[in-house]
């Protein structure tokens, strides 16, 4: 993760939630680094190959800060899993669930990151998602954070592979509802 740096100011010891962690490959390098991870997902498989990988590290005597696997319905239109809960950054890669953003941007306590990359319509040149559910439209992951500071905005094309995403990193500040 190339924002590695940004997370040495965090330390209100509330962690790190990998959102839709699938496999878990962002929040095990911050595991890595001694950061407190929380995985989240709905998919048994996905976080028990994230508990084998945290087996696996610790088993090799790296020091590791607390990690938690969370089963959890995202979706689930009638419970409000993030309710009651605060991290000190929330990362979302590959996932977009729009209901969800005011309770991501809740989460996070003042002064907190998010860290927030997925496709955007123009992804169907390239192939899946398709479903426009799924696909941000031009500059909304920018305005659904724009009351926050932006420290790093990208929306186009990446390649290896190619894909269309828009990529945001940005800090809460106390102006935008701070917990």
């Amino acid at each position: 993760m190339e924002n590695l740096s940004l997370f040495e100011n965090l330390n209100s010891g509330n962690g790190v939630l990998d959102l839709a962690c699938g496999n878990g490959r962002n929040g095990l390098l911050l595991l890595k680094n001694n950061i407190a991870v929380t995985f989240a997902d709905n998919n048994k498989c996905a976080l028990s190959n994230v508990d084998t990988s945290i087996s696996a590290l610790r088993s090799n005597n790296l020091e590791l800060a607390n990690a938690e696997c969370w089963e959890v319905d995202l979706e689930q239109a009638s419970v409000k899993p993030l309710e009651n809960r605060c991290f000190d950054a929330v990362l979302v890669f590959n996932y977009l669930y729009r209901p969800l953003l005011p309770a991501i941007k809740q989460v996070i306590s003042k002064a907190g990151l998010i860290f927030y990359e997925t496709f955007t319509v123009h992804q169907t040149k390239f192939g899946r998602p398709i479903n426009p559910d799924y696909l941000l439209k031009e500059n909304e992951l920018l305005d659904a954070f724009k009351d926050w500071e932006v420290i790093k905005y990208f929306e186009g094309i990446k390649t290896n592979p190619e894909r269309a995403v828009a990529s945001l990193v940005a800090r809460k500040t106390s102006q935008n509802g701070a917990n």
